[in-house]
C-alpha cells in the first residue's frame, strides 16, 4: 500500500516567506521556508507515522526498493524530491562526478573532518545530477556563456578595471580563459574590481549584488548564462556545471546526495582549490528537458525520472517493482489498492517496490518520481 509521508521543511535564508505556506495551505511562519523534502536523505528524511523513511528502508530494503533498484544503486533510495521556493539567489555552486565524490569523501573521512563540520565538502561518496521543473516563472544562472559574449557584456559595463579580463576572454582559448578569469575573480585581490563593478550592474546582476553586496560570487555570476523557465519547462544540471537559482517556485529532483562546492553568494565555506578541480571549464548552453507526450521528464541521470500527472476520474495503473515518491500540488489524488489513500495539496506518499498495482485517479496535478531504469 502507499505510505503517507510527513515531509520536512528546510528554512534556508534564501527561501520565500509565503510560497510553501500557500502551497501547503497553512499560515506563514514569518520566517524563510526554502525547500520541502520528500525522500529518505538522512539530513531530513520524510516520516511514515513518525518513523523516518530511511530507517524503514534500512529495515527491509528488498520490499521498499526492489531488486532492480538495489542492484543498480545499492540499498538506499537513489533520488530526492524537493519543492524549491526561491526568493533570494542560492549560492553559486557546482557538483562533483561520482569519481570526484568518492575520492573527496574518502580523503575527508581519512582526515577526520566531522561530517557536520562547516569545512566539510563531501558529505557522501555520490554524484548529484539534478533537474528543476518550473511551477511558476523561474530563473537562474547555468553554465558558462561563450567567453566572447561575456567579454561583450563586461565591455558594456564601461568599467576600466575589467579590461584585463575582457582581453583574456577575447584572446585565449575558451577553457583557459574561463579558468584564468574565474580564478582571478575568486581571489582576494579582485576586491577593487568588485567595488568598481557593483554600481555599474543592471538587471539580474544588480539584483544579485543587492542580495550579496561585496560577495565575489557577483563577479563569477557574470560568466554564466541567464536562463528563464516558464511553468512546465525543465532544466538539467550535470556534474561540473556552475549554477545558481535566482527566483521562483519549482520541483527539484536529484540523486540522493548532499555534495555541493560553492564559489560565492553564500556565507558558507568555500574551498577554491577543490572547486577549480571540479568545475568543467567549457561554454555550455543550458540543458533544457522537454517532457514526452506522457509528461515524463527524462534526463541522462539513471537515478530519477519525473512524471507530471494531470489527473482525471479515469483510472491509471502505476508501475510496480520500483520505489516511487508522489507529491500532490493541486486538487486531490486517490491511490487505490485494497484501500484508498487520498493526497491533497502539498501532501506526499511513498509506494514501496513490493506494493501491488496502484490505481491512480483524481482531479488536479500530481508529480511522481522513480528510478529511470528498465526491467
Amino acid at each position: 500500500m502507499p505510505l503517507p509521508l510527513t515531509t520536512a521543511i528546510r528554512p534556508y535564508e534564501w527561501g520565500s516567506r509565503t510560497a510553501l505556506a500557500e502551497l501547503l495551505g497553512v499560515e506563514p511562519t514569518g520566517r524563510p521556508q526554502a525547500e520541502l523534502w520528500a525522500g529518505a536523505h538522512p539530513a531530513a528524511p520524510s516520516a511514515v507515522d513518525g518513523t523516518p523513511l530511511d530507517a524503514l528502508i534500512e529495515r527491509d530494503p528488498s520490499e521498499m526498493l526492489g531488486a532492480r533498484s538495489i542492484d543498480r544503486f545499492g540499498p538506499t533510495l537513489p533520488y530526492l524530491l524537493k519543492v524549491l521556493a526561491v526568493e533570494k539567489p542560492l549560492s553559486l555552486q557546482v557538483h562533483p562526478t561520482t569519481a570526484q565524490a568518492r575520492a573527496g569523501f574518502a580523503r575527508e573521512e581519512a582526515s577526520g573532518i566531522p561530517i557536520d563540520h562547516y569545512t566539510r565538502t563531501y558529505k557522501d561518496p555520490f554524484h548529484k545530477p539534478e533537474m528543476v521543473c518550473a511551477l511558476t516563472d523561474f530563473h537562474g544562472l547555468c553554465g558558462f556563456r561563450d567567453p566572447a559574449e561575456t567579454a561583450d557584456l563586461l565591455e558594456d559595463l564601461s568599467v576600466a578595471e575589467l579590461r584585463p579580463w575582457i582581453r583574456t576572454l577575447r584572446t585565449e582559448p575558451p577553457a583557459g580563459a574561463l579558468r584564468s578569469v574565474l580564478t582571478q575573480m575568486l581571489d582576494e585581490a579582485s576586491e577593487p574590481v568588485q567595488k568598481a563593478v557593483e554600481p555599474a550592474l543592471t538587471g539580474v546582476y544588480a539584483d544579485i549584488a543587492r542580495a550579496y553586496p561585496g560577495d565575489r560570487g557577483i563577479l563569477a555570476a557574470l560568466l554564466l548564462n541567464h536562463v528563464e523557465l516558464s511553468p512546465g519547462q525543465a532544466l538539467f544540471l550535470d556534474a561540473g556545471v556552475p549554477h545558481s537559482y535566482l527566483g521562483g517556485l519549482a520541483i527539484e529532483v536529484m540523486a540522493n546526495s548532499d555534495n555541493v562546492l560553492r564559489c560565492g553568494l553564500t556565507g558558507k565555506h568555500i574551498d577554491v582549490p577543490e572547486l577549480m578541480r571540479v568545475v568543467e571549464f567549457a561554454p555550455t548552453a543550458p540543458h533544457r528537458i522537454e517532457p514526452t507526450a506522457g509528461h515524463d521528464y527524462r534526463t541522462p541521470a539513471e537515478e530519477f525520472v519525473l512524471t507530471r500527472h494531470d489527473l482525471t476520474p479515469t483510472s491509471e495503473n502505476l508501475p510496480t517493482g520500483l520505489p516511487q515518491t508522489l507529491l500532490c500540488l493541486k486538487g486531490e489524488a486517490h491511490l487505490t489498492a485494497a484501500r484508498t489513500l487520498t493526497l491533497t495539496r502539498g501532501e506526499a506518499a511513498f509506494i514501496p517496490a513490493a506494493a501491488p498495482t496502484i490505481h491512480l485517479t483524481g482531479t488536479g496535478t500530481l508529480y511522481r518520481v522513480l528510478p529511470a531504469i528498465g526491467p
